[in-house]
């Protein structure tokens, strides 16, 4: 399994387009995701021209959202991190000990990113049904990440179909809204479950909401994987960055998912160190005055009282009525061998 099981959800900072169109921005990117104890920065790897046709068109035309009235062409030159940065982002990402993976968007982006040794491949929502690119990047041998966005189930059981068939054997499905930013009401974790139902555990969370509450009742939901955008500062400007983090709030995200994670706990039913500690607070039972070897318990002489150093107030009742069997002070906690009950 890429992420194994009874570990923190592994945080995935997506840089997109969030460079700005410098190279340096991009490796100042890079080193605060990892600052920030982010495990991985994600690149997208291609060009306008791989991405669209250069046309403004109707149907080339963005209308609405934050990208209204923009065509695609435009968007994808402005946002497209150059081939040529890659090899010196991988090399930067490895200097600050962060793992460095990309969305190829076609053929030929997966045969470059071959070249650097990319570790792994995320599929993007918009492409998850374009199943040519899907077979190519299987063809790898390579783990996939895949987001689900606007996806029936029938669409994602296709392109896991095509991922297994062409090579790939680990796979991480990411719960995807494909609105950006996602309304917190539309975010619909409890598909979560659904894709956990239907293909194993290995489900998290591509999220494009404000803040932290989505990714971590994700987390509760057992998610592996939580990716979210990544910028310096949103006030800078840049296709993603109205929705995407800020280092400060990276760290948080960080910190968040690990205590959210280790609050859940393994289930099972046990004494915590801290439940330990406090265990004297519970009620035991106790000698209320001297008690004499010989002498009858009954509810003037046994009090079931704090602390809990005695026998456990469920012996009161068998106690009732019969014989002490050795002489118990006053305030002196009633134990097994002080009754008829050890033997």
């Amino acid at each position: 399994m890429m992420f194994p099981p009874n570990k923190r959800p592994y945080i995935i900072a997506e840089l997109s387009g969030n460079h700005n169109g410098d190279i340096n921005r991009a490796k100042q990117l890079i080193a605060e995701a990892a600052k920030a104890g982010a495990n991985c920065v994600k690149l997208q790897t291609y060009t306008a021209d791989t991405m669209t046709l250069q046309a403004d068109t109707p149907d080339f035309t963005i209308k609405g959202g934050l990208w209204d009235g923009r065509t695609l062409w435009d968007l994808y030159e402005e946002a497209h991190t150059p081939f040529e940065w890659h090899a010196e982002l991988f090399a930067h990402a490895a200097t600050e000990n962060i793992t460095c993976i990309s969305s190829p968007f076609d053929e030929s982006a997966v045969d470059f990113l071959e070249t650097l040794n990319c570790p792994f491949y995320k599929i993007a929502s918009f492409e998850m049904t374009d199943l040519p690119l899907i077979r190519h990047i299987a063809k790898t041998g390579k783990p996939v990440i895949m987001s689900t966005g606007m996806a029936t189930l029938h669409e994602i059981d296709r392109s896991i179909d095509i991922l297994k068939t062409y090579g790939c054997r680990d796979i991480i499905l990411l719960h995807c809204i494909s609105g950006y930013p996602t309304p917190v009401d539309q975010s619909n974790l409890k598909l979560i479950t659904t894709l956990q139902a239907r293909y194993g555990d290995c489900v998290g969370l591509s999220d494009h909401t404000l803040g932290n509450m989505t990714a971590l009742l994700a987390t509760a939901l057992g998610a592996k994987v939580i990716e979210k955008h990544f910028t310096i500062k949103r006030e800078d400007g840049g296709p993603d960055a109205a929705f995407s983090m800020e280092p400060p709030e990276l760290s948080a995200l960080v910190k968040e998912t690990t205590d959210a994670f280790q609050a859940l706990g393994d289930g099972s039913v046990v004494r915590s160190d801290v439940e330990m500690a406090n265990k004297g607070f519970r009620r035991s039972l106790y000698a209320a005055r001297p008690i004499k070897a010989g002498e009858i318990f009954t509810t003037q002489n046994l009090r079931r009282v704090r602390p809990g150093f005695g026998l456990a107030p469920e012996y009161f009742d068998k106690l009732i009525g019969t014989p002490c069997r050795k002489d118990i002070g006053f305030a002196q906690p009633v134990e097994l061998h002080h009754t008829d009950l050890e033997t």
